[in-house]
């Protein structure tokens, strides 16, 4: 995992709780690399509410169903920007995939924000390029159609 910018910077360095949080949601970001799932279960509640792409639904397993993707492999997670206050983390990041069918890499950028209790991620928000990764696949047409 490569970052973009320095945690130092975008954090107040005397928040404590906004310094754990933001290593918090690395560690997570981490396991997209990793596919480790203990350690997805000690940083993400079992019961973490996940909102995004109009859905609000409940439970590790949808963070989990992310990172276990079928088809994409090797996943290089950089870190662009990471803001941490309190208990709320923010981050735009940029994830590359080896796509297994054709071994061509696949990027896709995203910014979430995180809310986190007791050092662990209970809720978040976010939206990744799923548009765009799609286009880079030949799924969708490279313009948007008109509506």
């Amino acid at each position: 995992m490569t970052d973009a910018t320095d945690v130092a910077a975008a954090t107040d360095p005397t928040d404590a709780a906004g310094r754990r949080n933001a290593e918090v949601v690395r560690r997570y970001l981490r396991v997209f690399e990793t596919r480790d799932l203990a350690e997805l279960e000690e940083v993400v509640a079992e019961d973490v509410l996940v909102h995004g792409a109009g859905h609000h639904v409940q439970g590790r397993q949808y963070p989990q169903g992310s990172i276990m993707t079928p088809g994409l492999s090797d996943c290089r997670v950089r870190i662009d920007d990471l803001f941490a206050a309190g208990d709320r983390v923010t981050v735009a990041f940029t994830l590359t995939y080896r796509h297994d069918r054709t071994g061509r890499d696949l990027t896709m950028t995203g910014v979430k924000s995180y809310r986190l209790q007791d050092g662990v991620i209970v809720e978040f928000w976010g939206e990744t390029d799923l548009y765009g990764l799609l286009r880079q696949l030949g799924l969708v047409p490279e313009q948007v159609p008109a509506f």
